[in-house]
C-alpha cells in the first residue's frame, strides 16, 4: 500500500509540473511547438549567432519555435505596443530574423512574433517587407562603405554580454 501512496504521489507530481509548464509557456506569447532556439538562457542554453552572408547580416531572435513545417521567430520587448503595428525598427528586426532564418536553415517563415509587455502581434513576412529589408541593409552597408563599424562603448561587461563579440575585430573581451 506505501509504493502505491508514493506512485500516486509521483503521478500527481508529475502532473502538476506539467499543467505549471503549460502555464508558464502560454505567458511567454510562444506559440505551440517545438522552441529550437533561444537566446533567453529561459529555454537553455543560448544558441549561436545566426548569419545571412549573402545579405551581410547576423544576429540572434529571442525565440525561434517550430510547429511542423512552419519556423517562426519571436522578439520580445520590455514596452508598450505602438498603437498601430509595430513600431518600424522592430518590424525590421524581426524581418531580418526571417531572413537569418531562411538563410540558416533553408525555410521562409510565413511570419514573426513582436511580444510587448502589453499585446502580441503577428507580423507576416512579406515579399514587401522582404524587399524594404534588403533596401534598408543595402543603404546602411552604401552609407559606411569604406569606413568599418566602430565600437560605440569602452564596457568590458557590455562587450562580453554582446551577441557578436565571437565575430568583431574590436572587442574588449575575449
Amino acid at each position: 500500500m506505501g509504493d502505491l501512496i508514493w506512485i500516486a504521489a509521483g503521478l500527481l507530481l508529475a502532473l502538476g509540473l506539467w499543467v505549471w509548464s503549460r502555464r508558464l509557456r502560454a505567458g511567454s506569447g510562444l506559440p505551440s511547438g517545438e522552441v529550437v532556439y533561444s537566446d533567453t538562457r529561459a529555454w537553455g542554453p543560448v544558441a549561436r549567432t545566426l548569419v545571412d552572408h549573402d545579405l551581410g547580416l547576423a544576429g540572434r531572435p529571442d525565440y525561434v519555435v517550430k510547429d511542423r513545417d512552419s519556423w517562426v521567430p519571436i522578439e520580445v520587448k520590455s514596452g508598450l505596443a505602438p498603437s498601430a503595428g509595430g513600431h518600424p525598427g522592430h518590424v525590421l528586426q524581426l524581418a531580418a530574423y526571417c531572413a537569418l532564418i531562411e538563410a540558416e536553415y533553408g525555410v521562409r517563415p510565413r511570419h514573426g512574433l513582436i511580444q510587448y509587455s502589453d499585446k502580441l502581434l503577428h507580423i507576416p513576412y512579406t515579399v514587401a517587407l522582404e524587399r524594404e529589408l534588403v533596401r534598408v541593409v543595402r543603404a546602411m552597408q552604401r552609407a559606411r562603405q569604406g569606413r568599418p563599424a566602430r565600437r560605440s562603448h569602452d564596457q568590458p561587461a557590455r562587450c562580453r554580454a554582446c551577441g557578436l563579440n565571437a565575430a568583431c575585430d574590436q572587442r574588449l573581451v575575449r
